[in-house]
């Protein structure tokens, strides 16, 4: 996950403050050094690096902070609100046209995630209430038209195509052809090259003349690092690009695009890509991601995905299995379905504050690896075993852990530690509520 060195060795400098009564000078200079060279080894950009350095050293040494009863903390405060104005301060959202159809064009460099970035976007935009069209106007790589048409029927959005013709023509017969279908918003996929050349540019200009987007939005890789950010200054240049979108946020980046982009170009990250999955974009919230690279959590965007992951009737009934102990092996399965689809586990647990670092805490398993060995064998019985684990003996267990590709220890652990959960309910919901007993997270010890 993006971030995830910087963020251990921030966490991990800031804890230091924390224990001293007092700071001196000398110790604001030790944590800034500390900081610094965690922010070089993410890829962020020098100059950014420097500057940030200097704004959070001016504020840090003052006199309300050193002679304040708690420094450690103001120091905190003070870089955690240093970042996120180095991330652009507040959430800057798309802008849309006050006249449909709003003209949104898709740029970058090939394998940056172009194509499948704005069908993720046109599926965003639909489940506002949108109506988008996709238009393939990339007639150069290979197969594209085709991947763009595939993704479109994936999350069923209408896909506008002319096949190898003319880009700029293709984009205003695109524009004709929404007006004429009531489509609001219109998503241009450009072509991309290997690298920056100026035939490309051309063709990216004149489309923009043709269409008169209301947004140039950028894609860019999260993991080639300091080049994303020099890719964003040279498409800017010539472009004047809207906003950036980074993908790959959740592969092994380090992170210095994010810290770098608004401060170099000036202009905002409006959207990132944390999963492969087609609803794996989200908006970008600097103050947001700053809390979580500090350890602080982000509670907020947990809410926002648990709130579109599940269901609250569905919820409401399982609350009440859960308050009778009446929720079964199948219920269980419920809930890991949502729990997936709110995202890979230990990103969800890195939301939460103080646990950015769960997976050193008492021995806890929260990898997703863990939970599809629990979902595994739970589809490995029958509907009737699932509703009644008491039925399940030696010579089912032995069928469930070769069915799942477990043991039968893991079969073992899985129903003791369900069985374990549901006395604990009962006593919860019973004149013992006061006990303290093993809860739901023992299902993933």
């Amino acid at each position: 996950m993006a971030f995830q060195n910087l963020s251990s060795r921030l966490q991990d400098t800031m804890r230091k403050l924390r224990g001293k009564g007092r700071l001196s000078e000398k110790d604001v200079d030790e944590v800034l050094r500390e900081i610094r060279l965690a922010l070089l080894e993410a890829d962020v950009n020098y100059k950014v690096v420097r500057d940030f350095i200097a704004q959070v050293k001016e504020r840090a040494t003052g006199h309300e902070v050193l002679s304040s009863l708690t420094p450690g903390q103001q120091v905190i405060r003070i870089v955690n609100e240093e970042l996120t104005q180095l991330m652009g301060g507040t959430q800057t959202k798309l802008t849309m046209s006050s006249k449909p159809p709003t003209v949104i064009m898709m740029v970058g460099l090939q394998g940056a995630g172009k194509t499948t970035t704005g069908s993720k976007l046109a599926r965003m935009l639909k489940s506002q209430g949108h109506r988008p069209l996709l238009v393939a106007a990339d007639i150069y790589r290979p197969a594209a038209i085709k991947q763009l048409q595939v993704l479109g029927e994936q999350i069923e959005v209408p896909v506008f195509s002319m096949g190898e013709q003319n880009p700029v023509d293709i984009a205003k017969a695109a524009l004709s052809h929404a007006q004429s279908r009531n489509n609001d918003v219109v998503i241009i996929d450009t072509a991309g090259r290997l690298h920056v050349d100026q035939e490309l540019m051309d063709e990216l200009v004149q489309i923009k003349e043709a269409v008169n987007p209301a947004e140039t939005l950028l894609v860019v890789d999260a993991m080639t690092g300091q080049d994303a950010v020099n890719v964003s200054q040279s498409f800017n240049e010539q472009l004047e690009i809207g906003g950036v979108i980074l993908t790959k946020l959740d592969g092994d980046a380090r992170g210095g695009a994010a810290l770098s982009v608004k401060a170099v170009t000036g202009k905002p990250i409006k959207f990132v890509g944390v999963s492969e999955k087609m609803d794996g974009l989200e908006p970008f919230h600097p103050d947001r991601m700053a809390s979580r690279i500090l350890g602080m959590g982000d509670v907020l965007t947990l809410i926002e995905k648990a709130a579109s992951a599940v269901d609250q009737e569905q919820a409401e009934k399982m609350a009440a299995k859960l308050m009778e102990a009446e929720f079964t092996l199948e219920d269980f399965q419920e809930q890991l379905a949502q729990m997936k689809q709110m995202g890979p586990i230990d990103q969800l647990i890195g939301m939460i504050p103080g646990m950015s670092n769960a997976k050193q805490l008492q021995g806890l398993e929260v990898d997703d690896g863990h939970l599809r060995k629990i979902e595994a064998i739970i589809q490995s019985m029958t509907p009737e075993e699932r509703r009644k684990p008491e039925l399940i003996g030696g010579s089912r267990r032995r069928r469930i852990a070769q069915g799942s590709g477990t043991r039968v220890q893991d079969v073992n652990r899985l129903l003791k530690q369900f069985n374990q959960t549901k006395q604990m309910l009962k006593q919860f919901s019973g004149p013992q509520k006061g006990r303290r007993k093993k809860g739901m997270f023992s299902l993933f010890q």
